[in-house]
């Protein structure tokens, strides 16, 4: 399926569409065919832009902005948005207000590339209010893919990237009194990144609460979504999340996986920590176990944005992540898309580790048995306090980002 889209890193992890009105998410021979073939072919821009598959480098050169460029770029996007975005009535709109100021030579003074992108950008949020609709300035030259197949080397470098993200498992830790961390940066391609979900959650497989911190998590694959959510939950399978496409005029639905390598991680306290940061694919994540009522929501409001897609080429230096489905939460019925999803306990991001950690050790004190054990996790406990209390009188400098 089609990336949400990554906010920080804007990494482009995707999967083809090409799916009947409404079929269950299975893993299968074909899905994963489409898988491998849909994250590469979206990822082509950000490879040949940057080999560790991030936003251009700040620092890369600029060019020069003709006229004749810049009449390009707008009527490539409002074409572009006019046959894909997701709503067909704000495209209409921000065709109208880019060819409005197009008119009224707002742009003429505009001779940077890199600006140029950026006012396009903020051009088309003002209007869609899409915090996933972007133009990119590329100085090295977009390449254009004749064939939907990717190259062998295409593939190769895809799995290169996945590996050096380690498919976005930052870290995997045992805390004091036996509280699990996951600290989650991106969901990457499941289908070579299986083994790595599969070790991580059996590592965390016999702690009694697990913490997924999810505060620098800029979303990614809605399958990684799937999979390490389908841990989460047992028995039937569980209804995730739609999404549905506007170019097919059509909706995929994602249900927990009936089979899952290694050990399911059932009948424990699960925390989620958020951040303004937490966007995208790392939103569904926290609504669906929000909305099923799996987890606690630790931490700050998250992005608010709900809209996969892909990274359209307008020409050869320009591009533009273009919003073509949404989210449907088979609960509410609708997303979070421009609101965030709000946290069950709110507080500052930079407390939401401890705070979480807290809550699961007294919910362990509350059941242990062994007297000896509960004195110790007491005074585990007494310790996080006190740490927390320091860090809320840390001033804002002081604070560890």
């Amino acid at each position: 399926m089609r990336p949400y889209g990554l906010n920080s890193l804007d990494w482009r992890l995707s999967c083809a569409v090409n799916l009947p009105d409404i079929e269950r998410s299975e893993t299968n021979t074909m899905s994963r065919r489409k898988l491998t073939l849909g994250v590469i072919a979206a990822a082509q821009w950000t490879v040949a832009m940057a080999a560790s598959a991030q936003l251009p480098p700040a620092n890369q050169p600029d060019k020069t902005l003709t006229p004749e460029v810049r009449a390009e770029v707008i009527n490539s996007a409002t074409k572009q948005l006019s046959e894909k975005y997701i709503f067909p009535e704000t495209a209409r709109k921000m065709d109208q207000a880019l060819h409005d100021r197009l008119k009224n030579h707002e742009y003429d003074s505009v001779t940077s590339s890199k600006a140029f992108a950026d006012l396009l950008t903020s051009h088309l949020q003002a209007v869609s209010h899409d915090k996933h609709l972007r133009v990119r300035f590329s100085y090295d030259v977009m390449p254009t893919r004749t064939n939907e197949e990717p190259t062998a080397a295409e593939i190769e470098q895809f799995k290169a990237y996945n590996r050096a993200m380690n498919y976005g498992f930052e870290q995997v830790q045992r805390l004091t009194g036996n509280i699990g961390y996951l600290d989650l940066h991106g969901f990457l391609d499941p289908e070579t990144g299986g083994d790595t979900v599969a070790a991580a959650m059996t590592l965390l497989s016999n702690t009694d609460a697990m913490i997924i911190d999810l505060r620098q998590n800029g979303g990614g694959s809605p399958e990684m979504v799937q999979l390490i959510c389908s841990y989460l939950f047992e028995g039937e399978p569980v209804h995730l999340n739609d999404l549905y496409f506007r170019p097919t005029d059509s909706t995929h639905q994602y249900w927990t996986l009936p089979h899952v390598p290694g050990k399911r991680y059932v009948g424990k306290d699960v925390y989620v920590l958020t951040s303004h940061r937490t966007f995208s694919g790392a939103e569904e994540f926290s609504y669906n176990l929000k909305n099923l009522k799996r987890a606690t929501l630790v931490g700050e409001t998250t992005g608010g944005g709900a809209h996969p897609g892909d990274m359209v080429r307008l020409n050869d230096h320009f591009g533009m992540f273009l919003p073509v489905g949404r989210a449907i939460n088979p609960i509410t019925k609708t997303n979070w898309e421009g609101t965030g999803v709000t946290p069950h306990v709110a507080c500052p991001a930079d407390q939401a580790l401890k705070i979480a950690h807290i809550s699961a050790l007294k919910k362990v004190i509350g059941v242990e048995k062994d007297p000896d054990r509960k004195v110790n996790l007491s005074a585990a406990l007494q310790g996080l306090e006190k740490e927390l209390e320091i860090l809320k009188s840390a001033k804002p400098s002081q604070v560890a980002q």
